[in-house]
């Protein structure tokens, strides 16, 4: 039995850090993983890179707590150059994250291989190789949640672009946000209108109650048939459908895999999301199956172990 190895999610609101064992293939087959001492703590997110940095090598020394580990795998918010283990670019939500380099720190620290990659490609990793992409040619993962992010990945492995930036569904402009100002700077994205908080805030411009200001109350209200709140989750659902209906246009993915908290929640937002598909899918990805996420709660775990391990025994 091989070595498990260390792996890491470094998100805006908590660090993961758990030890995870059979996550790579064995003569072509992907094997059942297993995850042991998983733990969390808070990100200390507005205390900049060090006290993050600090936080989660404290943690993943806990978790390993003298075991031999094969290699670390790191699965963070960001941007990142997977070359050097570094973090390029970064949103606000992580004080002074850009520039980190976290390959070099984590390799000194523990004396054996590192690998960093975005936390929604490890998230795709995971999915696709033990969830719904399992035995699948390729998957086309889709997560919204407090933002809007995405993986294609073919044969197991994520499509991660020259820069490390592919997957950026939430930056593709839709008709329906037309106006609606974006986290990125820019106006008129999919994410500004139909993440989380961008759901929230339609809600409000169509009349909800002022006091709902999280995605929980708004689930709650359009769950109790507030009109506003059905109605924001429906016009963001269509948006992100018809963002959906063009990637397979491009793409055509076998399976496309749901994922993140507004996925999740009890509203008309799934059916909508079938309705925008529908609207701009060409006939012949019309029927792509559109499921919910099956990985679990550390799909990003397992998609850094894995890529961890794909990195020590390339095919």
């Amino acid at each position: 039995m091989p070595d498990p190895v260390l792996a890491l999610d470094l998100g805006g609101t908590k660090i993961r850090a758990a030890l995870v064992t059979g996550a790579g293939t064995v003569d072509g087959a992907t094997a059942t993983p297993r995850l042991e001492r998983v733990a969390t703590v808070p990100t200390p997110a507005a205390d900049g890179s060090a006290a993050i940095l600090g936080a989660a090598l404290g943690l993943a020394e806990q978790v390993r707590d003298g075991a031999a580990i094969e290699a670390v795998g790191i699965s963070s918010a960001g941007v990142i150059d997977t070359l050097r283990g570094s973090v390029t670019h970064a949103t606000g939500s992580l004080a002074g994250w850009a520039g980190t380099a976290l390959a070099p720190v984590f390799s000194e620290h523990f004396a054996v291989p590192v690998g960093v990659l975005n936390d929604v490609h490890a998230h795709g990793i995971g999915e696709a190789r033990f969830g719904v992409g399992r035995d699948r040619g390729s998957l086309l993962l889709v997560a919204v949640g407090t933002g809007i992010g995405g993986c294609h990945l073919i044969g197991g492995s994520p499509v991660l672009g020259s820069r490390g930036a592919a997957g950026h569904i939430g930056h593709l402009a839709v008709p329906e946000a037309e106006g609606v100002p974006c986290p990125c700077g820019r106006v008129g994205h999919l994410e500004g209108l139909a993440s989380g908080p961008g759901i929230v805030g339609l809600a409000g411009r169509l009349g909800a109650d002022v006091a709902i200001t999280d995605g929980h109350g708004l689930a709650r209200a359009a769950r109790e048939g507030g009109e506003a709140a059905r109605e924001a989750y429906r016009l963001a659902g269509f948006a992100t459908g018809r963002a959906l209906g063009g990637l397979l246009n491009v793409l055509d993915a076998e399976v496309v895999a749901l994922t993140g908290g507004v996925s999740e929640a009890e509203s008309p937002w799934r059916d909508a999301v079938a309705d925008g598909l529908a609207h701009d899918a060409m006939d012949v990805v019309a029927d792509t199956p559109v499921l919910s996420a099956r990985a679990g709660t550390h799909a990003a775990l397992l998609g850094a172990a894995a890529r961890a391990i794909d990195a020590q025994h390339p095919s």
